[in-house]
């Protein structure tokens, strides 16, 4: 009797246990930074149906709930899905179809590595990307002399690493009709007294592009699979591509909504006045993988290539201001017509001349309107004058390895004083309460540590500069971390599904080998990523 009493209670004890709620996915035993409000680090979480369902303690998920698939982190950092502000995510495809100049150190090694490609790749127009006369011993903008004696008859097209200027050889020329009379506002067609070097800066490569062969569906899919596959490989979820046609978009839609484009996508649309009327009366496209409501436009050229526009002559070129790509005029219109809008207006701009005539055509197509998050690209040169502009909602969307790639030769650019605007992240975010951080991919390299190491260590590789690069404008490495995620969503008007760990967020996470916000600054952009996870699912 006394055994059927105690079995009796032990079947009332079981019988009130609470059920576990059974998820998808459990991930335990893990430092989770959440990138909530309060920056608040877990050791789990669970995942249902693509989102997060709850987070904290280990104990407290497993004693919640059970899922057929559990990770054990074994104690690994895990950060939300990361976030690029700023890349070419077609552009970088397409460059893995062409020659490779990133790297090269003289004119003589672009030569030599073109015509390897072209001996492996025989082509009738050849394309390449990536080289920057700053990182040679001789400075200067090469001559299409030597591309002529090599390329007599076939076109070659080579674009500086920030893609604001061509190099192309005489044949390329004269395909695209470009002779001692040509002129093009906007940019520059080089010459050495009266003879065309073949160095074009800005819009007259437009001339050239019109000439250029279109890349056939095989390899614009390709194209964008190649990005894909190495964006991913470094922990992005989300890349928000800086400027990309109709065609480009919509075949970018039509293969994520087969599963054949995991990565998800804030597409700017290219200022073309035809395709932004079509997006405009169309209306935001808004899917779980894709997100167009944004115009980009380029205000000014790169300060690279002396291109960027300043409000005085560059300190290492006499009378030389630079130049606006866009017209002043167009840029204020254009902010007039899209403040009455749901379209975000996103504008290259590098110089402080560039910067001041945005900001202001901002200031006065915003008048009166609130939360429309438009942002500044680069946001690269500001004058002191200037930086309380970005205290009215203007978004600084800014690439921090672009100050450590440029800081070897800024100054002589800009001078003393103005390099105090430059690269400076830090009072950008003080006055706007945020920024966004990107890579500018393929301009710069894709992994985001170096992004973060950048932005908090202020140092190349070589740990050069001693105490940092201008290190008063160091973001912390919460601050970075923020920026390449919530601060990033923000930007992107996807703040509350994406950006941290948090329940009813979509479930973009990574894991990684070592932990970046605890590891020495220096082993910052050695780290590795374990696995990077979209909607729940591992890819």
């Amino acid at each position: 009797m006394i055994r059927y009493f105690f079995l009796s209670i032990g079947l009332i004890f079981l019988s009130c246990q609470p059920t576990k709620q059974e998820v998808d996915l459990l991930v335990v035993n893990a430092k989770v930074y959440t990138v909530d409000e309060k920056f608040n680090t877990v050791e789990a979480f669970a995942v249902e149906e693509g989102k997060f369902v709850a987070a904290g303690t280990t104990k407290e998920i497993t004693d919640r709930f059970t899922a057929a698939e559990v990770v054990n982190a074994d104690g690994k950092a895990i950060t939300p899905g990361l976030i690029d502000a700023h890349c070419h995510f077609y552009r970088l495809g397409l460059d893995q179809q062409t020659v490779d100049l990133v790297g090269t150190k003289s004119y003589q090694e672009v030569l030599e590595r073109v015509q390897a490609f072209q001996k492996e790749n025989p082509a009738n127009f050849i394309i390449g990307r990536g080289w920057d006369q700053n990182d040679w011993e001789v400075k200067e903008f090469p001559n299409k002399k030597e591309l002529d004696e090599l390329f007599p008859d076939t076109p070659v097209s080579l674009s500086r690493i920030d893609g604001h200027a061509l190099l192309v050889n005489s044949a390329a020329l004269k395909l695209a009709g470009i002779n001692d009379d040509t002129k093009v506002e906007g940019g520059e067609i080089v010459k050495d007294g009266n003879v065309i070097t073949g160095v074009l800066i800005d819009n007259p490569m437009m001339l050239i592009d019109s000439i250029t062969p279109a890349p056939n569906l095989q390899t614009r899919i390709k194209a964008l699979k190649d990005a894909e596959s190495i964006c991913l490989s470094y922990g992005l979820t989300t890349v928000n591509d800086a400027g990309i046609d109709r065609s480009t978009i919509e075949l970018i839609d039509s293969l994520q909504q087969i599963d054949e484009l995991r990565i998800r996508m804030y597409a700017m649309i290219s200022n073309n006045p035809k395709e932004v009327d079509y997006f405009l009366e169309k209306g935001p496209i808004k899917t779980e993988k894709l997100n167009v409501r944004s115009v980009k436009v380029y205000g000014d050229g790169a300060l690279g290539s002396r291109g960027a526009a300043l409000k005085e002559p560059y300190s290492d070129k006499h009378q030389h201001f630079g130049a606006m790509v866009t017209p002043v005029n167009e840029i204020a219109d254009l902010a007039k017509k899209l403040s009455v809008t749901e379209f975000q207006m996103n504008t290259h701009a590098i110089g402080d001349s560039a910067n001041a005539v945005v900001l202001r055509a901002y200031k006065n197509a915003l008048e009166g309107k609130t939360n429309k998050r438009w942002k500044v690209e680069h946001a690269q040169v500001i004058d002191e004058e200037d930086f309380g502009y970005f205290e009215d909602g203007i978004i600084p969307s800014v690439q921090p390895t672009h100050a450590t790639s440029d800081m070897y030769w800024a100054e002589d650019r800009l001078g003393e004083k103005r390099i105090q605007g430059a690269y400076a992240y830090k009072s950008l975010l003080d006055k706007a309460g945020l920024v966004a951080l990107g890579t500018d991919f393929p301009v710069e390299q894709v992994s985001p540590f170096l992004t973060f190491y950048a932005a908090v260590a202020r140092q190349d590789l070589e740990q050069y500069p001693e105490g940092g690069f201008q290190s008063e404008n160091a973001l912390s490495r919460e601050e970075a971390l923020r920026g390449m995620t919530i601060w990033a969503a923000y930007s992107n008007f996807e703040e509350n599904e994406k950006g941290s760990i948090e329940p009813g967020k979509m479930a973009d996470f990574v894991i990684y080998e070592n932990d970046l916000m605890q590891v020495p600054l220096t082993e910052i952009p050695k780290i590795k990523v374990l696995a990077t996870y979209i909607g729940g699912n591992k890819i």
